[in-house]
């Protein structure tokens, strides 16, 4: 969960904001904070409760058969979509920090970078990389930590800037920051591997305590990307196109070394990102359409292979990095109330949860959460095509 809040997309949709538009949109990610909070306790204490991923949780709440096949096709759409454009980004976030180091096109070692993540797939042997390289952004993290705090603004000036504001051509960015930290897919994934760790209600109380500090923690270090960038690029007219502008923010902490170690770290983040974003959508998809989690069965391949797939022919396409990771975040945010939605759902099914269903104050929280992110995304999306 934690390393899921510094991936490409987090770091890329952060430094813009900050670099754009210093602190302004800073209350947008405490929303997404709160709003992951009470999200993926909802996903844990499903998965806790009952042994069951939100797609399967989702078409078991459906007693026709109409009304079970309309859910599940939705849920497999928008994850379908929604992981395609996010592994889009996670592809591009790999690529830019290889070609910081290595030079060379960065669509090009997208494609590359798409092909080693689907051998890693294929064989299940990514765990050992996936650690290795979690523990490597996981270093890159103290560093925009230590550098937030070199930077870090007044506590008035902070405090100004959790009041919503909505600077012009900030909208966009806005939800994307909600799009980076609330990940549909995180949900679907959440509820499906908590029940590895956890194995009973028993274990509710340890799961929301490592869930409160993992958010926590990342979201921390959401904030201190852009609270880094906001301190030091923001107002000198740099155009964030790539590793060596957004490295700029950790020059007050490496100095020299800057470039390279951001480069490394951004890798990493796209890395990881780029094996665990097909894996959810194979399992959100297995769960709605009553599929056995197989790892090495050929439909689930199939469906991790066809997200990486699309992933990877829109990011050889063409796409400019940091746009294309932008719009990958921002997709998220508007497909997120979808998701939301059928979440809400699943942990209100009294035969299901029994006692351990939502009561008032989770439902109220989770309304809200629901139509913040519908007003957000309406507007995002009507901007987007020009109605805005």
């Amino acid at each position: 969960m934690a390393a899921a809040f510094i991936g490409p997309g987090t770091v890329t949709t952060a430094t813009v904001a900050g670099a754009e538009f210093g602190l302004a949109l800073l209350w947008a990610l405490a929303f997404s904070i709160l709003a992951t909070l009470v999200l993926q306790e909802m996903s844990a204490r499903l998965g806790v409760v009952t042994r069951l991923g939100l797609g399967e949780a989702v078409r078991r709440r459906f007693s026709r058969p109409a009304l079970r096949m309309a859910s599940a096709l939705l849920i497999v759409g928008a994850v379908a979509v929604g992981n395609a454009a996010f592994e889009m980004g996670n592809l591009l976030g790999a690529a830019l920090g290889v070609e910081a180091v290595v030079a060379g096109e960065p669509n090009l070692w997208a494609l590359i970078i798409a092909l080693l993540a689907a051998v890693l797939l294929w064989t299940g042997s990514y765990r050992l990389l996936e650690g290795t390289l979690m523990a490597m952004v996981g270093v890159m993290a103290l560093v925009f930590v230590a550098t937030a705090v070199v930077v870090f603004p007044g506590p008035v000036e902070l405090a100004g800037a959790l009041v919503p504001t909505f600077p012009e051509g900030g909208l966009l960015v806005a939800v994307a920051l909600v799009g980076t930290t609330v990940v549909p897919y995180n949900l679907f994934l959440h509820a499906s591997t908590v029940q590895e760790r956890f194995r009973g209600v028993a274990d509710l109380p340890s799961a929301r305590r490592d869930l409160l500090i993992s958010i926590l923690v990342g979201g921390g270090v959401s904030m201190a990307v852009l609270i880094t960038s906001a301190g030091t690029i923001h107002g000198l007219g740099v155009q964030v196109g790539g590793a060596a502008e957004m490295a700029r923010q950790l020059e007050p902490v490496l100095g020299e070394w800057a470039r390279a170690f951001f480069a490394v770290g951004f890798f990493a983040a796209g890395m990881t990102s780029s094996v665990t974003a097909p894996l959810a959508a194979a399992y959100a998809t297995a769960g709605a359409l009553g599929w056995e989690p197989d790892l090495r069965a050929p439909r689930f391949r199939a469906v991790w292979a066809g997200v990486l797939g699309v992933g990877a022919l829109f990011a050889v396409m063409g796409v400019e990095p940091v746009q294309g990771i932008l719009f990958a975040q921002a997709t998220n945010g508007i497909l997120l109330p979808c998701i939301a939605f059928f979440l809400l759902l699943a942990v209100n099914d009294r035969q299901w949860m029994g006692n351990h269903r939502n009561g008032i104050l989770a439902n109220v929280l989770g309304g809200l959460v629901f139509l913040i992110t519908v007003l957000l995304g309406s507007r995002a999306l009507l901007s987007a095509i020009g109605i805005l």
